[in-house]
Order: C-alpha cells, then structure tokens, then sequence
C-alpha cells in the first residue's frame, strides 16, 4: 500500500530528498509525499516543483502540515539539532519517522529521542545511507560469506578537500564544534562497527583542526576501536587534505581477516586469498576484482523503500533507533574520548545516558 509521507527540511541535502530519494520512491508507488516542511519559501518553492505539489501543500511551519495532512511517516533532513523537536511533533501525532543521521547532537537527546519513541509505541529509522551504498553493501556480502575466514581488523580512511568555507555544503557544519565526528564518522565508525561484526566495546579518538581548515570546530582525527568479539577498527577521517585522495563516498576500506584481505578504495573492491605459502606477497592492484552487486536502488531511496516494508509488517530496519542508539554511541563517546583523553567504554557510556 502506497504511504504517505511529510517531507520535513529542504536544504542542501534536503534537495537531493526531494529530486532524487522521495521521487524515485513517488514514481514507483511506494509513497505520496502529502506535505512539506521548511522554514524558507525559496526552498519550498524548490521542493514544491521537484515533487509536483500544490501550494496548499507547503509549509514553514512543521505543527501545521501534521495537524492539516494525514500521514504514514515523516522523513526530517534538518541540521541534528533541531531533529528532537520535529521528532515530537511527528509523535504526537501518531506518525512514524525516518530520520537523518545522527539521532540528534548529543548522546543524551539521541538516547531521550529513543526513549520517547518507545514510549509512543512508534517506529523510527536512521537514515545511515553509507552502509547502503552499492560498493559498501558488495564488500559486506563479501565479509559476511565467510570466504575470508573471521575478522581481524577494520580500517577505514576518509580523505577530503573540504577545507574552505562552505565546501562542506552547508554553514552549520563550519559552526560546529566536532563537525567530522557528527558529520562524517557518525558513517564510517557505523560501516567499521556493521564489518566487524559486534557491538563497539572501547573507542579512543584524537581530533584537531589544522590551520588552514576554515572551521571552528575539529575537521581531522584518528579513532581506534575494540570490538566484543575481538575485532579492532582504525579510522582516519579529514576533511580538509590538500587533495581529496578518498572524499565522500569513495573512502578507502580494508578488512583483513583470516584467510584473506578484501580492500574497497574509490569504490573498487579487490580480493586477495592466502594460499598454501610460506610466506605471501602482493600489492594493492594485484588482487581478484569484484564486480559490484546491482539493484534499483541505493542508498536512501533503497532505506525509503526498506522502511515502508517495515511499516507494512515486513523485517525490522536494521537502523531502527535502539540499534541506532549505539551508532550515536560511537560518536560521542569518541567525542567524550577527545575531551578526556581517555578511552571509553562504549557500553557504559550509553548506561550513563538512559
């Protein structure tokens, strides 16, 4: 059954929502966008054209167009600190959510938010779109088949030339104090976590901000990070390099298991599998290529259509927000780390937040 959605936040990224993610999802019949929300008329006027709506139907007020339009779900892309209040009004209306990540700015709003949420007796999802990419999602299938035996280690590298004003697409993200952690690892620490394979049991984290960033918060870090089962995780993200060597969406991943190593780097995935050697060596360029997984969809068009099978019964999303609670966990505990200069136990990081 086709459901209905307000669309909450039109923005830099909440343009792409509406040319890109909801249309996909309007054109196939899995949803109607009845209403959207946002506080500037240009940018109604922008998502009013891109989604074919009436006038009638856009708002800069959130508490009008839930009280005016019966829906099934929201989606909110605003900054995360005005996600709480916009995650309120959907409940008290009865109205499900998908959200941008993360939760919300801090641990606690992101632990409160869950808490209301079941309280509610509603469903919410995080929108961790990096996880459903098509070369994340092929390296996962990778990982998880066993071919490579247990895993060791996961490494992740995230290298950008974001370093001058609004390079970074909107202003908020120069303003804030830990942009790189709420922006930009609030992904890659949830991809390191999913390839490990367990929930985080210790994150160390080191961030700065070089002087030639133009930001007021940390642009750059290192996060290390022990699993339950053993596994250990290596993150370096920046945001502001002198060349974008592995920039948005084409990070470089390793994971070095057992019988093997599978390395994803600017979206190409090779394989490389020990043999009965006494001692093997190879370079990078040198292994099996994997061809990527196909499907219609990815990313939030692909959550888009998840969370509406959710809704209709189907399998719980895999970024609800108990499960995404940890997610959020990842990020300020590492934020916390910084601050502290101590590693932090993940686990009662988030007890001291219920």
């Amino acid at each position: 059954m086709v459901k209905r959605a307000i669309h909450v936040g039109i923005g830099t990224f909440g343009r792409r929502w509406c040319t890109e993610f909801l249309a996909a999802n309007v054109a196939d019949g899995t949803i109607e966008v009845v209403a959207i929300v946002d506080t500037d008329e240009g940018a109604l006027a922008f998502g009013r054209s891109a989604l074919g709506l009436k006038r009638e139907a856009c708002y800069t007020d959130a508490t009008l167009a839930f009280a005016a339009h019966r829906a099934d779900f929201c989606t909110i892309v605003v900054p995360p600190n005005a996600h709480e209040r916009v995650v309120d009004i959907a409940l008290a209306h009865g109205v499900d959510i998908l959200c941008e990540k993360p939760i919300a700015d801090t641990m606690a709003a992101s632990a409160r938010i869950a808490r209301k949420v079941r309280a509610a007796g509603r469903k919410m999802a995080v929108t961790m779109s990096h996880r459903f990419d098509q070369d994340k999602t092929t390296l996962r299938q990778i990982v998880r088949s066993g071919r490579l035996g247990r895993v060791n280690t996961v490494s992740c590298r995230h290298a950008a030339d974001l370093r001058t004003h609004l390079a970074w697409g909107a202003l908020f993200r120069h303003t804030m104090r830990d942009p790189l952690m709420i922006e930009a690892a609030v992904h890659h620490l949830d991809l390191i976590a999913d390839l490990a394979g367990a929930r985080c049991k210790t994150v160390y984290a080191s961030t700065w901000k070089p002087d030639w960033a133009e930001y007021v918060g940390d642009t750059d870090g290192t996060v290390l990070m022990t699993f339950e089962n053993g596994v250990r995780g290596i993150y370096e993200g920046s945001a502001t390099t002198a060349v974008g060597l592995n920039d948005w969406s084409r990070e470089y991943v390793r994971v070095d298991c057992e019988s093997g190593t599978a390395i994803l780097n600017n979206r190409e995935i090779e394989v490389f599998s020990r043999s009965d050697l006494v001692r093997q060596r190879s370079r990078e360029g040198q292994g099996q290529r994997i061809q990527l997984i196909t499907q219609p969809k990815w990313l939030n068009t692909w959550l888009i259509e998840k969370f509406c099978r959710w809704l209709d019964g189907g399998p719980e999303m895999e970024t609800n927000v108990e499960a995404n609670v940890h997610a959020a966990a990842l990020i300020f505990a590492g934020i916390e780390s910084q601050r502290t200069g101590q590693a932090i136990t993940v686990p009662d990081f988030i007890r001291s937040h219920e």
